[in-house]
């Protein structure tokens, strides 16, 4: 029943209506005010010297806010950006919506052409250019077929190279805004915030259209599923363009924390900012951890400064989950997609946990979990009869979520939203199972699945086993024509710097650890494709064997 039709409550619709008084939408703009007028003097900001106030930050994006104004940009108008994890970057998620825009944030690995689709397909007005892309930039505004974006160009003093390729730059703009502009809220919660592309390995990627009332539930999930409390230090390890770094910028300004920006990944510099700093959160894919724990100068033991990780994406290996905590950094499990706005449910600790043996401790925390504090539901569901699987850890069916922390749809794709819709929950494609507390395990992508001979093998489990091998850095898992099973597993191994094994090394440890039938046919060694947000490219690697699901997406 839609809310047009909610029944008439009797006594209790009478003049007791929505009043600005006693309502007012949702969203993540608020957050950002109230920090400024609560702790003005508090850092929000820290950046390769330059350190910004909160009441800084809020003028600086009031400023911006008004000059996109001053240029017609307004409701429904789309604003993108090709930047890093640089203090500007975190600045437009407040900035443009402050417009009445919407922010597309561009995945900074992407190529001209797909980078020309999105600008094209998105309608941009405006785009942010860091001048380490204005080469692709330049290249993607040769390619786009309608009308091209305003460029603006985003100096990084921290950044040697690059060119300017813009009509005016952002330290420019901000000074020509007005300092007393007036926010525009949304009139509606419902309304968008942001545009975000999905990863598409073949064909052209989704544009995910996500809302003010979910940027502002999700946020203050990220609190309460991650433990933030008030004036968190918050390093930014996971990419600002990722589902709009998972809402975090949203969240870092809910609960007035300190935003260390970091223009890319790098494990000496990550540990440095963590003890000046006092970092006590950060985020990332298991590639960001794996590469801390597998670093030459990791702190160990003593010397380790607690921090708290929250780690997305499928089951990540146990091996990663205990070499965390060796340096020390304890690691919380979420699971999401762009559609969700990142992370939209958690693997939440029961009391208990910290006290088994860190084998089984690590198994506990690798499941995808219940939903966040704010999301209606998460669970696994018979997708052809849409009733949950029994909680029996072995059913098999498909992830799905529903609640206030879904997506809009996709932008100019009705098809497939109404099919991302089906049944009333939103469908991830992702394969799981439910255990007997109800929390979600994923077993696999519907197309990360192995059929051999008959038998159904999970690339996961045979992954988690190869990342137990000592000399093992990054492991993937696809299926590989075969003339006598149909498929079987190969494996793609990265080793360890200084580390050596064999194709026969590895598949004897893996038949010493599983069934035969699940261990991989053959290993193929070498450094193993990935994104830009750490997930592992397989439709890649399924290419380069000839698989059947090679172009699927």
């Amino acid at each position: 029943m839609s809310a047009a039709q909610t029944p008439d409550q009797g006594q209790y619709s009478i003049g007791l209506d929505k009043t600005p008084a006693n309502y007012v939408p949702l969203t993540p703009l608020s957050f950002l005010a109230r920090s400024a007028a609560v702790y003005p003097d508090a850092v929000s900001t820290v950046y390769e010297g330059r350190v910004f106030t909160w009441s800084q930050t809020h003028e600086r994006c009031r400023r911006f806010a008004s000059y996109l104004a001053g240029r017609g940009i307004g409701h429904g108008d789309t604003v993108a950006a090709m930047l890093p994890n640089i203090p500007a970057m975190n600045e437009l998620h407040f900035a443009v919506p402050m417009a009445g825009a919407v922010l597309n944030a561009l995945n900074i690995r992407l190529d001209a052409p797909s980078i020309a689709f999105q600008l094209d397909h998105g309608g941009a007005k405006i785009i942010l250019v860091d001048p380490e892309f204005s080469g692709v930039i330049a290249e993607a505004l040769t390619l786009m077929k309608g009308p091209k974006p305003y460029v603006i160009d985003v100096d990084d003093a921290a950044f040697a190279g690059g060119k300017r390729i813009g009509e005016l730059e952002y330290e420019a703009a901000v000074a020509q805004g007005d300092a007393g502009f007036v926010a525009r809220l949304p009139g509606d919660e419902w309304d968008a915030i942001a545009l975000s592309y999905t990863s598409g390995t073949t064909g052209n990627p989704k544009g995910v259209v996500t809302h003010h009332r979910g940027a502002y539930l999700n946020a203050v999930s990220n609190i309460l599923a991650g433990n933030l409390g008030q004036h968190p230090v918050y390093l930014w390890t996971l990419p600002m363009f990722h589902c709009n770094g998972w809402c975090f910028p949203w969240t870092v300004a809910a609960s007035a924390g300190i935003n260390v920006c970091l223009r890319k990944v790098d494990p000496s510099k990550i540990f440095e900012l963590i003890p000046k700093h006092g970092v006590t959160h950060m985020c990332g894919a298991p590639i960001v951890y794996n590469t801390l724990i597998n670093a030459p100068d990791a702190p160990k033991g003593a010397k380790a400064r607690p921090v708290v990780g929250l780690i997305a994406g499928a089951a990540p290996p146990v091996a990663v989950l205990e070499g965390a905590e060796s340096i020390g950094i304890k690691l919380t499990h979420v699971y999401g997609l762009t559609e969700v706005y990142g992370p939209a449910s958690v693997c939440a600790e029961q009391p208990g946990w910290d006290e088994l043996p860190a084998d089984q401790r690590a198994q506990l925390k690798r499941r995808q979990g219940v939903p966040y504090p704010l999301q209606e539901g998460v669970t696994v569901l018979d997708p052809e009869t849409m009733r949950e699987v029994p909680r029996d850890g072995e059913t098999i069916g498909e992830v799905m979520f529903r609640g206030n922390i879904v997506m809009k749809g996709y932008l100019k794709n009705e098809k497939a939203t109404s099919e991302a819709f089906a049944g009333g929950w939103f469908h991830t494609g992702d394969l799981g199972v439910l255990d007997e507390s109800g929390y979600v395990i994923i077993k696999d992508r519907s197309k990360d699945i192995i059929i051999s001979g008959g038998e159904n093998i999970s690339s996961v489990e045979v992954e988690d086993i190869l990342y137990k091998h000592p000399a093992v850095l990054f492991a993937a898992v696809v299926a590989k024509p075969d003339p006598k099973w149909g498929e079987v597993p190969c494996a793609f191994v990265e080793l360890k710097d200084g580390a050596k094994a064999t194709e026969a090394d590895i598949i004897a440890f893996c038949r010493g650890h599983m069934s035969g039938f699940k261990t991989p046919k053959s290993i193929v060694f070498g450094a193993i494709p990935k994104t830009s947000t750490g997930k592992i490219q397989k439709f890649l690697l399924r290419n380069q064997v000839g698989s059947v699901k090679a172009f699927s997406a």
